[in-house]
């Protein structure tokens, strides 16, 4: 089937990667992301309609969007085609993007970071609050950094 035509978690790019953010997600933390005994395609299809935030970027110099489930997609007002070429730097407004940067180097020296809260701004400039946000490096197959995803459940839009 063309990509094209595939909805993202259908691709075996995501596929993969989905994988990689639940086992770097249990290796760091220690608990699960998701909880499922299913094949693969349906862990990527779960983890893709999960109804809390998962998103992450690469490892460019200026790290690129890679992952967003559909609640990522809505809270960004991106659709995946946006994400993927977006730098993550922003998902944060240019006043923000300072302790962003810090909270990604801390999480990358520990491995992760829990319990992050702070401001956001989507695609249209809306802006909104997100909180009891994990951030952990997303590990490939061979236990190397490809990369930093994060999560959360509680956000509330903010007045412009």
């Amino acid at each position: 089937m063309d990509s094209a035509v595939q909805l993202p978690w259908q691709q075996d790019t995501i596929i993969c990667h989905s994988q990689r953010l639940l086992r770097s997600f249990q290796h760091w933390t220690g608990k699960t992301l998701l909880a499922v005994a299913e094949s693969p395609i349906e862990i990527a299809k779960q983890l893709f309609y999960a109804p809390f935030v998962v998103v992450s970027h690469g490892t460019e110099t200026d790290p690129i969007l890679n992952y967003g489930n559909q609640r990522a997609l809505e809270l960004w007002q991106m659709d995946w085609q946006q994400l993927i070429r977006t730098p993550s730097r922003y998902t944060a407004e240019p006043m923000e993007r300072e302790e962003r940067d810090r909270l990604l180097k801390q999480a990358k020296a520990q491995g992760y970071i829990s319990n992050y809260q702070g401001i956001r701004i989507s695609s249209t400039g809306q802006r909104f609050w997100i909180q009891d946000v994990v951030i952990w490096d997303v590990l490939d197959e061979q236990n190397y950094c490809c990369g930093q995803a994060a999560t959360f459940a509680s956000w509330q839009i903010l007045e412009n």
